[in-house]
């Protein structure tokens, strides 16, 4: 396949796949180069990327189901954050204890080698992130590991490349990510500006690092709900991110669109994210009028679905104290897990444990559903988990 608006740096299906350049392997045997004759599947994954944990757990199943047929999964942690190399280190090996059936190598690499090799030159901004690697060394599918289970057993058979299914996903795959990439190398001065002033407690500097990414792309909510963040959270500049607050909620409202609309909600109502010290007057009227957005959006052609949207507009009302409304929202989430839609990305194991607790701290009384029955936990704020507390909208915060 050839893609001609490409330059010919751009890694993508039928480009030889790179070299394996990892600083350290941390688990299992170390692999210096993909062999002729295996089929590999390598993932990028971290500790601090929420679809992580999941992607790690299927790619242990994959494995085993795989292992006869020559398929080999490594994994390379290439994103850690962290004040040095033997904290990273130590970070991703108490992360990797979590699976003590892990059974393929998972290394390490800080140097930006892995990087510069394998997500720079594939458009690939966020993790988990999986490339295969055909049996003749060449890149066969880059894309999310959810999609290994329609993938894979075509590369096998040897009819996905030549395929005009994959043509046409690796197409729409690049036509998707280049731009973002484009603008995430841009960003990626600013990002580094913030990190550091971050790192020695100058919010001043970091908050205009913040500002200049804002000019930049002011498309991304992201920025914008750090902008908050910092402010509130930090600087505790009230006046200033009140007005930032209303601007970012007024933005929302006028964009319609559900990642700005939740985002900005979150900023209202969520116990951690969130502003919850300021006015609540103010608070309650912007979340009003955001509640009333999301709930006005059409579902069907939402680019979010309703099991994440509807959560925060739950929390709101539990706030305000119409406890009945946020029990019927969070039911709804709920009830939407079980829809038919074919990309959910596993929405369902990720969320409905969560879902789950919430709605049992809201009614203050145990919910089943299936087998799994969960009872209140009436310390934390506003019935939310902690682990709801800190999900990502989608995959783009990943890297941010």
């Amino acid at each position: 396949m050839s893609i001609a608006s490409t330059s010919a740096r751009v890694l993508q299906m039928d480009s030889l796949a790179p070299a394996l350049k990892v600083r350290e392997w941390v688990s299992g045997e170390p692999l210096a180069s993909f062999q002729p004759g295996k089929l590999y599947i390598l993932e990028f994954c971290g500790t601090t990327c929420d679809g992580c944990e999941r992607a790690m757990r299927k790619l242990i199943e994959l494995q085993e189901t795989y292992k006869d047929r020559g398929v080999e999964v490594v994994a390379v942690a290439a994103h850690e954050m962290a004040a040095s190399a033997d904290e990273a280190r130590s970070t991703l090996v108490a992360w990797l204890a979590q699976f003590p059936e892990l059974n393929f190598p998972v290394g390490i690499d800080d140097t930006g080698a892995m990087d510069t090799l394998w997500m720079e030159p594939s458009f690939s901004i966020v993790i988990p992130r999986v490339f295969v690697i055909d049996r003749d060394g060449y890149i066969a599918f880059i894309g999310h590991p959810d999609k290994l289970h329609d993938v894979l057993p075509q590369v096998l058979d040897g009819t996905w490349r030549t395929s005009a299914q994959a043509e046409a996903a690796e197409r729409e795959r690049i036509a998707k990510d280049e731009p973002k990439a484009r603008k995430q190398a841009l960003l990626k001065p600013i990002r580094e500006k913030r990190r550091a002033a971050e790192g020695i407690g100058d919010w001043k500097t970091a908050l205009a690092a913040v500002e200049e990414g804002i000019a930049l792309d002011p498309d991304n909510y992201n920025l914008r709900a750090s902008q908050v963040h910092l402010l509130f959270h930090q600087m505790r500049d009230m006046e200033t991110v009140l007005a930032v607050l209303r601007q970012f909620v007024r933005e929302a409202i006028g964009r319609g669109d559900a990642y700005w609309l939740v985002t900005a909600m979150m900023q209202i109502s969520h116990p951690v994210l969130g502003c919850q010290s300021l006015p609540a007057a103010e608070r309650f009227a912007m979340g009003k009028e955001l509640s009333e957005h999301i709930m006005a959006l059409d579902f069907a052609q939402c680019n979010l679905p309703a099991s994440l949207l509807f959560p925060e507009v739950a929390r709101y009302y539990y706030e305000i104290g119409n406890k009945d409304r946020a029990v019927e929202l969070l039911e709804l989430a709920l009830k939407s897990l079980d829809g038919p839609d074919p990309d959910m990305h596993g929405l369902k194991e990720d969320l409905q444990p969560d879902l789950l607790q919430t709605l049992a701290n809201y009614k203050g009384e145990a919910v089943c559903s299936g087998d799994v029955c969960v009872v209140p936990r009436t310390n934390i704020s506003t019935g939310a988990t902690p682990k709801a507390e800190t999900k990502n909208l989608d995959e783009r915060g990943a890297l941010e």
